[in-house]
């Protein structure tokens, strides 16, 4: 929950106000920097980091990688840039995505309406000249007509609830805030908390220099060989070929990527040919062997067949029986969770100097000055690293004192789980839109591509306004109710509630177990964008709010959906 923040002197206030303020400067900010610009808005871009990246500014871990392929991973709006940038291989390290982002600030000019290491505190709406004005940490405020958090699905980070965290006397390292200089490992004795994709990604690169590196699991997650390589200089020219039906394919897809299923449904086949099947997809690497068969994140029976090749796997790669059976994932069905990806993260517990102690067999109990103390050891540790994530989807926003003209405060609206109407507005803030967060399909879909499509349906709004004068723009809390409903309805036709993901905020303390993002699929939220565009922005209250019909706009206070636990309905 949010507290006052330190609020503006009249002589700290920005002077005159721009039309557009956009916090962050990751993907999804940058390309709203750039489309208020070409618009023709004043614009201003506010970044707590020293420059351009979001998530890749920040995330400098050894092994970092995304694991969308390059060529998909980056922004599809000018074929010129499409053209000139090389990717060097299959799925990009955090080096070169923030070498990328860099470049694209640079060919647009974009640091021009940024100013960096301006980290926002406050937000808070004034109904009498319909403008924002925004506070940063030092006290430093803007002011502007729309406000648009591009704050990033995954930027806030999840600082574990551990007692003694702060009684560690080695080096505490988080994968979410790594060091900008090199921090050396070698010969030193790490111990690293989490197992999602951070964690994943860093083991096999700490224990490849570490003397001894020990791994605290709680929750083991399928893991798949990323089998990155470099692109050779040749395939470029087939990849260029290739891009427009590429891009083609993705923007008509359900994850605004390429690719599809296998061409033959599950039932229709014998069990020789679905192996056949499942081992192609875990052979071609990455994520994309939790989407092997269509239904496979619906039907029971598909992601059995699924869970029981890829325990197969793990048996086969770790050598000691108890360490492979502590690997393998229990309690949730395959993708439920987002699949790692990795490269040699099983091949890492056959090294003699790994070890993998299992939370769930013998539980944490404290950290102490010398490392770790768990219900049957003491770990003494040089080095701790927490990997351990984030506070997904909605943290970046209820850290920050968002408060609308009529008194509601965002952290407080979204106490009992996000309310958007098309994960775009929140109603009891006018003038406030929301990018790639709760209630759009971003955390389950190619982030470049969610950005851009929802940016251009923000700018085109924001510029019908303009041409009619329209100085404010509301969520009706009835649309809202109503798309936060059906993104509820949505996850429960689907296995994914059946696991205690960060998509449902069940790796943060105390956050209320909802499912955050739309699974219905990226082309048919962008489709149902488009329908409340064509009928009119139905789901929004267009006009300066009064007195009178405020009451109506805000609605009654809806109850929090139900939490989606438990076995999910069946799909139709």
């Amino acid at each position: 929950m949010s507290t006052p923040a330190r609020t503006c002197d009249d002589g700290q206030v920005a002077s005159g106000a721009v039309d557009v303020l956009v916090v962050g400067a990751g993907f999804a900010g940058m390309y709203a920097v750039l489309q208020a610009r070409r618009h023709g808005f004043s614009v201003l871009g506010l970044e707590a980091a020293s420059g351009v990246g979001g998530v890749w500014y920040w995330n400098r871990y050894p092994g970092a990688r995304c694991d969308v392929e390059s060529i998909d991973y980056s922004y599809s709006f000018d074929e010129d840039l499409q053209r000139d940038w090389t990717w060097s291989e299959r799925y990009a390290t955090q080096p070169e995505i923030l070498r990328y982002a860099e470049h694209v600030a640079d060919r647009y000019d974009l640091r021009r309406d940024y100013r960096f290491d301006r980290r926002v505190t406050a937000a808070a709406f004034d109904g009498t000249d319909a403008n924002w004005t925004v506070t940063t940490e030092t006290g430093e405020c803007h002011r502007a007509r729309w406000l648009v958090f591009a704050t990033g699905s995954l930027s806030a980070p999840n600082r574990p609830d551990v007692p003694g965290l702060d009684d560690f006397g080695g080096l505490l390292l988080q994968t979410s805030r790594w060091p900008h200089t090199e921090v050396d490992l070698t010969g030193r004795r790490v111990g690293v908390i989490g197992t999602g994709s951070s964690g994943v990604q860093l083991i096999p690169r700490v224990a490849e220099v570490a003397a001894r590196l020990t791994v605290f699991q709680r929750t083991a997650n399928y893991t798949v060989p990323v089998l990155n390589r470099q692109f050779a200089p040749h395939e470029w020219n087939e990849i260029q070929r290739a891009y427009p039906e590429r891009r083609r394919r993705s923007w008509a897809s359900l994850a605004g990527t390429p690719h599809v299923a296998y061409h033959k449904q599950y039932a229709e086949i014998d069990e020789a040919e679905r192996l056949a099947a499942f081992e192609a997809r875990w052979r071609e690497g990455g994520v994309l062997f939790g989407k092997t068969f269509d239904g496979q994140a619906v039907d029971p029976e598909i992601n059995e067949a699924a869970r029981r090749f890829a325990e197969r796997k793990v048996r086969e790669i770790v050598r000691d029986p108890q360490t492979a059976e502590d690997l393998l994932p229990s309690g949730h069905p395959v993708g439920a969770k987002r699949i790692c990806t990795d490269s040699g993260y099983l091949e890492t517990f056959n090294r003699g100097n790994v070890e993998l102690v299992n939370l769930r067999r013998d539980p944490m109990v404290r950290i102490t000055e010398r490392g770790v103390e768990t219900a049957r050891a003491s770990h003494d540790l040089d080095v701790l690293v927490l990997a351990t994530g984030f506070d997904a989807m909605t943290g970046a926003l209820t850290r920050i004192d968002v408060r609308g003209p009529r008194g509601d405060v965002l952290a407080h609206t979204w106490a009992h789980g996000p309310l958007t109407h098309l994960g775009l507005g929140v109603p009891g803030f006018p003038n406030l839109f929301v990018l790639t967060g709760p209630g759009s399909p971003a955390g389950l879909s190619n982030l470049p591509l969610a950005a851009e499509q929802q940016v251009n349906w923000l700018m085109e709004l924001l510029a019908n306004c303009r041409q009619r004068g329209i100085r404010t723009v509301e969520a009706r809390a009835d649309a809202a109710q109503a798309w936060t409903r059906r993104v509820d309805e949505a996850a429960r036709a689907t296995l994914f509630p059946r696991a205690d993901s960060w998509y449902l905020g069940a790796n943060v303390s105390g956050k209320p177990r909802v499912f955050m993002p739309y699974i219905g699929g990226f082309k048919p939220y962008a489709d149902r964008c488009d329908d409340d565009r064509d009928g009119g922005y139905a789901g929004w209250h267009v006009g300066d709010v009064t007195t009178a019909d405020a009451e109506d706009l805000a609605g009654p206070r809806s109850e929090p959906p139900a939490p989606v636990r438990g076995g999910p309905r069946t799909a139709t």
